[in-house]
């Protein structure tokens, strides 16, 4: 089973074609890829398939490290289209995938980095049933009460606006995190992002990403955070400064959006023939349970 390690801001991802696994991705064989002491470690698995359809490169599919899928993940999606256009699936620079959230359009800028149509955003959606059509809320979490915004972005997330970079580094995100992902107010879990505003153009933000926790960077986690802020009157484009560098984001007047940034490769490898014994076998442990 060969496989490639790829990361964005930090945030990495094992990707892996379809051709190539011996087995169904099952959760508990995700959570044994992405152990960081006994598996590959990464912050999921991209994987990827051939399409039926003419008009896309491939199919895509994203795995969080706790067995989870995701819709689309925004750094995910950069690395996976600029390992497709290495790896030879298009010699385009401008081409289409599939994934669960929709098709996207991608537009390769650099042997490094990629800018992505991701959609129209949404402000009400099922993952916030009880939600006004403009996506503001209001949540108790960690003794405190959170204003946020809902955006749906091929996966929900929840926005929250700090006063400042001195509050927003304040914030204990692994002991308020789960609280807001796991809130009654969406049935599917949430991603979460704060953020604040730098200057013009360029705003700060924390993610805690659903199945996942903190992580260094979030390409969706960036958008629904730059969205939270055109919406309260920011310019577009905007600068998203995380913890492992800059993204850029493009928001419309009707919320469609763009992102742009940089991902590398940084390892390939082969998964031991025992690790892929362990692997086959673990379903069937499981299901024996």
């Amino acid at each position: 089973m060969n496989f490639q390690k790829w990361q964005a801001l930090g945030n990495d991802y094992v990707i892996v074609e379809a051709g190539d696994l011996p087995f169904e991705l099952t959760p508990a064989r995700v959570q044994r890829l992405c152990a960081s002491h006994t598996g590959i470690g990464s912050d999921g698995i991209v994987l990827l398939a051939r399409s039926e359809r003419d008009d896309l490169v491939a199919e895509l599919r994203i795995f969080n490290p706790d067995g989870s899928e995701a819709g689309v993940s925004g750094n995910g999606a950069r690395e996976a289209i600029l390992y497709l256009r290495r790896q030879g699936w298009t010699e385009q620079s401008s081409f289409a995938i599939g994934t669960q959230a929709g098709v996207l359009h991608a537009q390769v800028t650099s042997p490094t980095s990629a800018s992505v149509d991701m959609g129209q955003a949404r402000l009400a959606s099922v993952d916030y049933p009880g939600g006004s059509a403009d996506g503001r809320g209001e949540l108790t979490a960690g003794g405190r009460r959170w204003p946020f915004q809902h955006v749906q972005v091929g996966n929900p997330q929840c926005s929250i606006t700090m006063t400042d970079q001195a509050e927003l580094d304040s914030l204990d995100l692994p002991a308020i995190g789960p609280e807001i992902e796991r809130h009654a107010l969406f049935p599917n879990r949430t991603n979460v992002s704060w953020f604040t505003v730098v200057q013009p153009g360029l705003i700060r933000a924390r993610i805690f990403e659903r199945g996942v926790g903190e992580t260094t960077a979030s390409g969706t986690g960036a958008i629904g955070a730059a969205v939270s802020h055109v919406l309260q009157g920011g310019a577009s484009p905007v600068t998203v400064l995380l913890e492992g560098g800059e993204l850029e984001v493009t928001v419309s007047e009707d919320l469609h959006l763009r992102l742009t940034g940089w991902a590398l490769p940084v390892m390939r490898g082969t998964v031991s023939e025992e690790l892929v014994e362990e692997l086959q076998d673990l379903e069937v442990s499981v299901a024996a349970q």
